[in-house]
């Protein structure tokens, strides 16, 4: 190796930097030439230029070129910046767990007639897997084919995902509750090749899309028996058995659209190190986690959240018992008596309120405890943060933790360690009581873009009122240039082996969300702190300007008005206007019986029109924000509305995330009418 060219390669370390910085606008803060080079690929191209055969035509100059060429392919290659944890593909930690835990359950299934789960082991499982696979390989499906699922979570759903990426194909999930137009959309767009169904039922909605579509070469119905079944399907798979494949971590593992709130979905490219990178850091947050643990799966796998739990459940080797419906959640917990679970901040809102509730409706003695117990907990945290303790505060907390708290918590089934919460943020205030009563939250936070988490709280490491800071191998940076030179906080830049591979045919699209050195702009607005937390401020895009030119949030104004039991759902509007105002749905479960007691209509929309049924909940809302909020964000009017924003009429996402374009569309008369009088 000649060590001339070696000094010549070492000595233009620093000024690699500044060129970096102006071909390839990467800001040199966001890394340093060092970065790469401790990685294997960047090694083998630095042995490469500095063993070169015909040295003398290659010039300082030339090598600086070669040098950020080579830089540039490391960039769109991730995946190959990080070391990442074995097993890095989904088929390897299946197979691996299987192997260790064979007649271990791995799902559970309700049977509703019986009212108890029924569960299947990773052996077992793992077998159809195999057949699937197997016979997923004799409809031809090969390396990047997409194979696509219209079903809810199942175990069949998961024996797909798994089949699928034995066979280094990508998978492509779809909602049941979906349009036509949508399935066709994604159907046409990924190229499916195979398309799972659920149910005949969908198939008959779906058989004239499923006709025009020339890439689709096959469709699966997932129930009965018979030709182009699920079970014939695994039949011909276990009578000519195919070896799985082992993907590399580059591939795609899955393909998740989006449903965006205004355009065509996008579709996210999620390779193999984008998921099991996630998988291996959340149990890293959480190394207590094994496969004695529990969860009871409520989020749909359709989703990266969800399907971030599916996979750390199969990585550990433990259980999830998959929810009936949301409105079952109640009784399903008692039922599978999770230890640890993955939820949005609604299931404990839904709970706490309802404490409240009933404590409010019942009195006495067992409002009195609860109290207590909720004021004991409190002061008895205060004081252990400032090393304290108080024997009368304990003993209070002791007596309510007996006779109230454990109720509670058995109520969630009884072995409830912890909650991992996400999509949107925990009230402080709800968060504390589960802490105190021994259920501690754990907000967290990412996008589908970083499969899905970037940041987590974990019970060495938390902050009641953040996101926590950065998993595993990732890193946050804040931008500032996109709000002001005066703020503490900026756009939320995400940083990792987690972060996609792209939009799925949206070249442009990529291109605005991802920065020149492989950073996610995430369009979330945060700032952290001394030691790494973040805190979520906002959402860029959802931010408006009043017309006195101060800026409101207005997601975090309607998550704190739908904390109140009357409220389901509420939206914000107040863009280049004078003054905000709210669109509000009420919860007729608790409303209805505030009428009865009242002697109003029983009718929701007479209801609605009364002017005690407005003034009492104009007064529970702004009471609840006057605390927290400016007067200029409160809002000064209301519209009733007794209808849903929902999936069936348009407005709400399959994320529950509100088009907030459809609701202004629909009430824009009713919202001049405001702002006219």
């Amino acid at each position: 190796m000649s060590s001339d060219l070696k000094s010549v390669y070492y000595g233009l370390k620093s000024c690699i930097l500044v060129e970096v910085d102006n071909k390839l606008n990467v800001p040199v803060r966001y890394f340093t030439i060092q970065t790469f080079l401790i990685t294997s690929e960047m090694t083998k191209i630095r042995d490469y230029i500095l063993d070169l055969p015909d040295r003398s035509s290659y010039t300082p100059a030339t090598i600086k070129e070669v040098i950020i060429d080579s830089i540039k392919y490391i960039i769109s290659r991730r995946d190959v910046m990080y070391q990442l944890t074995k097993p890095d593909n989904v088929v390897e930690i299946l197979e691996k767990s299987v192997a260790k835990f064979p007649q271990r359950p791995f799902l559970g299934t309700k049977n509703k007639s019986l009212q108890q789960y029924e569960w299947i082991t990773f052996a077992d499982f793992g077998k159809r897997v195999d057949n699937v696979r197997s016979g997923l390989s004799q409809l031809g499906i090969k390396k990047d084919d997409a194979v696509g699922i219209i079903c809810n979570n199942s175990t069949e759903w998961a024996i797909c995902f798994f089949a699928t990426s034995g066979m280094d194909a990508r998978f492509v999930p779809m909602y049941e509750a979906e349009l036509a137009q949508v399935w066709k959309y994604i159907i046409n767009d990924a190229q499916i090749k195979v398309l799972f169904i659920s149910k005949k039922e969908i198939y008959e909605k779906i058989k004239d899309v499923v006709n025009s579509i020339p890439t689709l070469k096959k469709v699966i119905v997932m129930e009965g028996d018979g030709p182009d079944t699920m079970a014939d399907l695994e039949k011909k798979g276990a009578a000519k058995k195919v070896k799985s494949i082992y993907p590399d971590q580059s591939s795609i593992c899955i393909l998740i659209y989006t449903s965006g709130t205004t355009g065509d979905p996008k579709g996210v490219l999620l390779s193999q190190a984008n998921i099991t990178s996630n998988a291996h850091a959340v149990t890293v947050c959480f190394p207590e986690l094994n496969e004695n643990d529990s969860s009871l799966s409520i989020l749909p796998w359709a989703h990266v959240f969800g399907l971030g739990e599916l996979v750390v459940y199969c990585l550990l080797g433990g259980s999830s018992g998959l929810a009936e419906s949301a409105a079952t959640i109640g009784a399903d917990l008692t039922l599978v008596k999770p230890t640890f679970m993955t939820a949005v901040p609604r299931v404990f809102n839904k709970v706490y309120d309802g404490l409240w509730t009933k404590m409010n409706e019942e009195g006495g003695l067992a409002k009195t405890l609860f109290i207590m117990g909720v004021e004991s907990g409190k002061k008895k945290r205060e004081l252990a943060a400032q090393g304290k303790s108080c024997f009368k505060t304990n003993l209070k907390f002791k007596i309510a933790d007996a006779i109230v708290f454990k109720k509670i918590r058995e109520k969630l089934g009884g072995r409830l360690k912890g909650s991992m919460t996400g999509s949107a943020m925990m009230n402080p205030e709800i968060s504390h009581f589960f802490w105190d009563m021994g259920v501690p939250l754990y907000d967290a936070y990412g996008l589908t873009e970083t499969s899905p988490g970037a940041t987590m709280n974990r019970p060495t490491k938390y902050k009641i009122g953040s996101v926590g800071p950065a998993m595993g191998l990732g890193k946050i940076v804040i931008d500032k240039s996109v709000v002001g030179p005066d703020a503490n906080d900026g756009e939320i830049i995400i940083y990792g082996p987690n972060v996609m591979k792209g939009y799925h045919n949206k070249p442009e699209a990529t291109k605005a969300v991802m920065t020149p050195d492989g950073g996610f702009r995430t369009g979330d607005r945060g700032r952290l702190d001394e030691e790494g937390f973040l805190f979520i401020t906002g959402r860029l895009k959802e931010q408006f300007k009043l017309e006195n030119g101060k800026y409101v949030f207005p997601v975090s104004i309607e998550e704190d008005i739908k904390l109140n039991h009357y409220i389901e759902n509420a939206m914000i509007y107040g863009e280049g206007r004078e003054f905000n105002v709210a669109l509000i749905i009420p919860d007729f479960a608790a409303l209805d019986k505030w009428a009865e007691k009242n002697k109003l209509p029983k009718d929701h929309a007479e209801l609605l029109k009364k002017e005690e049924t407005k003034k009492f909940l104009e007064n529970e809302i702004v009471s609840a924000l006057k605390s927290t909020y400016g007067s200029y964000e409160i809002p000064r009017k209301f519209i009733f509305i007794d209808q849903p924003f929902s999936l069936d009429n348009g407005m709400l996402t399959q994320t529950m995330k509100l088009k907030r374009r459809v609701v202004l569309e629909k009430y824009k008369d009713q919202i001049e009418a405001l702002y006219a009088k």
